[in-house]
């Protein structure tokens, strides 16, 4: 699936490719919810639809990933609302084993990511990932989401890579199509983001369920 011999350099998604997505889940679609139903006084589904159409209309910007604008928007602390459920950030299987086997290989490890600097620091405290990169670039440090069309040329300034020997792991459909746009020769979807849901069916990319499934082929 991935010739080896042909990547210099390996961005990979966090939620949901490399940290169960199931924490993210569960957090915007019920504690969040509960929080805010008990905070207002409203009934819980009522607030969770209200919370649904409102998260709806900010999906695809920065500010859907930005934990200081639900706090502003919510009335509500959403860095430790986090931290309540913060048992539930794990990771997927043999992740520390995939970046290790990437390091053996000699292939340069970036994270990009779009969560927010404070989800960031919290999710490298609550897992082992923290030292596993050569760089982590956060869209919000650039100001555009992974998903719009001048992020790339933005990642290009600050962390040069030539995107014919660059392989993108991520397990949204529209960052891969705007990596697909940018001239991105390798690209892999993640088919099991989130353990608690049913698997994806594979779409337009070569798809993997887990980062642990590339390990075979990396000689591991």
């Amino acid at each position: 699936m991935i010739d080896w011999n042909a990547v210099d350099t390996v961005f990979l998604d966090m939620d949901g490719t490399l940290l169960d997505l199931h924490f993210d889940n569960h957090f915007w679609r019920e504690h969040v919810p509960l929080r805010y139903a008990a905070a207002r006084g409203l009934p819980l589904a009522r607030a969770r639809a209200e919370l649904l159409g409102r998260y709806h209309n900010r999906e695809g910007t920065l500010a859907w990933y930005c934990v200081e604008h639900w706090s502003r928007e919510l009335a509500l602390d959403i860095a430790l609302l986090k931290q309540e459920v913060g048992h539930l950030i794990v990771m997927h299987p043999q992740v520390v084993d995939f970046l290790e086997a990437l390091t053996a290989l000699g292939k340069r490890r970036v994270l990009v990511t779009n969560a927010h600097p404070k989800s960031i620091a919290l999710k490298l405290e609550k897992t082992p990932l923290a030292g596993h990169f050569e760089h982590i670039i956060c869209s919000h440090d650039l100001g555009s989401p992974k998903e719009a069309d001048d992020f790339w040329p933005r990642v290009q300034a600050i962390e040069p890579f030539d995107r014919k020997r660059t392989l993108l792991i991520d397990d949204s459909p529209q960052v891969l199509e705007t990596a697909k746009d940018y001239g991105f020769r390798w690209l892999l979807a993640v088919l099991a983001p989130d353990s608690k849901a049913p698997v994806r069916e594979p779409g337009g990319f070569p798809a993997i369920r887990y980062c642990a499934d590339l390990l075979p082929s990396m000689g591991t």
